[in-house]
């Protein structure tokens, strides 16, 4: 299963055609999100790429790598062990000294609101193929609030496209993106 393409294609079919992150579709068409597939279903050892791709990305420039996606399609698949896990990635960025400079972004198949019921639409903004730690300079994040203007509306917005577009039809972007088997352009 190839999970970068298939993680591309939810990019494009549903966060940047959909307008979920305004930010999203620059890195995206330029080529500048790093895509990290972790296979493996060790907590501990997952930890160390966390560790590594946190480390990646502070030394690397932003003109070569703006954000990364780490994939674990084998891990974490229960989304209150993911949700926990959040926690432990937060304090590894506070332990490497990269508060402030990286933050976390949480995507998974099974996100869920706290107040909400599973199969609410409004989850799907924060759902994604398989889970996934999106990591995002906050220097970039500054930058597009910069151009965009106040984000404070975004989550809403989200939402918002989400009921408009209701949850059949969210669904089916979902999984077609998954279903294909090369990027689409």
């Amino acid at each position: 299963m190839n999970y970068i393409v298939q993680t591309k294609n939810w990019i494009n079919d549903f966060v940047v055609q959909l307008n979920l992150c305004p930010f999203a579709q620059h890195p995206y068409k330029n080529d500048r999100i790093r895509y990290v597939v972790y296979e493996g279903r060790d907590l501990e050892e997952f930890i160390e790429v966390l560790r590594d791709e946190l480390l990646y990305i502070q030394k690397t420039p932003a003109k070569a790598v703006e954000t990364t996606l780490l994939i674990h399609p084998n891990l974490l698949l229960d989304f209150l062990d993911y949700n926990d896990f959040l926690d432990v990635a937060n304090h590894l960025i506070f332990t490497l000294q990269l508060d402030g400079l990286i933050q976390i972004a949480s995507f998974h198949p099974a996100y869920q609101f706290a107040g909400t019921r599973v199969e609410e639409v409004t989850n799907y903004t924060n759902r994604s193929p398989f889970p996934m730690l999106h990591l995002l300079r906050e220097e970039s994040i500054e930058k597009a609030i910069e151009q965009y203007g106040s984000t404070e509306q975004i989550p809403a917005n989200n939402m918002k496209t989400l009921r408009q577009l209701g949850l059949k039809k969210t669904k089916k972007i979902l999984d077609d993106s998954k279903r294909k088997d090369r990027l689409t352009e």
